[in-house]
């Protein structure tokens, strides 16, 4: 009757603490609206390559562009200030087969926020 007893307390004893285990992991799990217990982990991001300014960057740094050698480098800094990237084809920089593979690369910053006072440079330039 002895043993009965103790087994008794003992099963009960673990019944309760796996009860509370699991209100405690319930409690503390986060909240969605699927079915789920396991909670979704965020997706790793791809790092962004960093772009490049072709209106500020160094030699060194555009460079660092696939195709882009001292030469090049070299005829994108005599050629500035770009109205856009697209320019660098335009006005015959580099080759149209060179551009797909630096187009998501870089960016031409303007030098004004306000787009009027960019095109009146641009067109002053032309017209010298």
């Amino acid at each position: 009757m002895q043993v009965r007893t103790v087994t008794t307390a003992v099963i009960t004893t673990v019944v309760l603490l796996m009860a509370t285990l699991v209100t405690d992991v319930n409690a503390n799990a986060p909240q969605s609206g699927g079915n789920s217990k396991v909670a979704a982990r965020p997706k790793p991001q791809a790092s962004q390559p960093k772009l490049v300014d072709i209106n500020s960057a160094s030699a060194t740094e555009l460079k660092t562009l696939p195709g882009i050698g001292q030469d090049e480098a070299a005829r994108i800094i005599a050629a500035r200030p770009f109205g856009s990237k697209a320019w660098l084809v335009t006005k015959g920089i580099l080759p149209e087969s060179l551009y797909p593979a630096i187009s998501h690369l870089v960016l031409a910053k303007q030098p004004f926020k306000d787009a009027a006072k960019n095109v009146e440079m641009y067109r002053k330039m032309q017209s010298k």
